[in-house]
């Protein structure tokens, strides 16, 4: 059983709702969601917010978290997380925001990905994962496959 089959049989067995926000995913994690047949039961949306001004409008990032910590950490990633889920008619959203590649500085390197998870009724959830320098299309199948394991983890609990 796929991660995202798996994602579909505990959201589907807890009656729970799934969004993403995805900023260098592109929009992955809602196409492995949706590449199951029967995810109309579980997925209600996912928001592809590449840029800060898409991050703001369409999530309600603060401009101010932007400006303090850039796109990619881990107060963006919470506020990606929390803008779904109020957005949606979702109970779980995940967010993902990070350096793909090629490039990166010497302090937010590339394979830096960060990442939300907000569930109703439970504090939000961040962390930074380190893939490092493993190519543009690895380290976002990695985000991706990591992203589902949030949504698993949290499902499991």
């Amino acid at each position: 059983m796929s991660a995202a089959e798996r994602l579909l049989a505990l959201a589907r067995a807890r009656g729970v709702k799934i969004a993403t926000a995805e900023s260098c995913t592109g929009g992955m994690i809602a196409a492995a969601i949706t590449d199951v047949a029967g995810s109309s039961d579980i997925f209600d949306r996912g928001f592809v917010t590449y840029s800060n001004a898409a991050k703001v409008a369409m999530l309600g990032v603060a401009e101010a978290t932007l400006a303090a910590h850039g796109a990619v950490s881990e107060p963006v990633a919470r506020e990606m997380a929390e803008g779904a889920l109020a957005r949606s008619g979702a109970g779980l959203a995940v967010s993902v925001t990070g350096i793909a590649g090629p490039g990166g500085s010497e302090f937010k390197p590339e394979g830096r990905v960060c990442f939300g998870l907000a569930e109703a009724g439970r504090p939000t959830l961040t962390e930074t994962v380190e893939f490092g320098a493993i190519g543009r299309a690895s380290v976002r199948r990695e985000s991706t496959g990591h992203a589902l394991a949030l949504l698993i983890a949290a499902l499991e609990r």
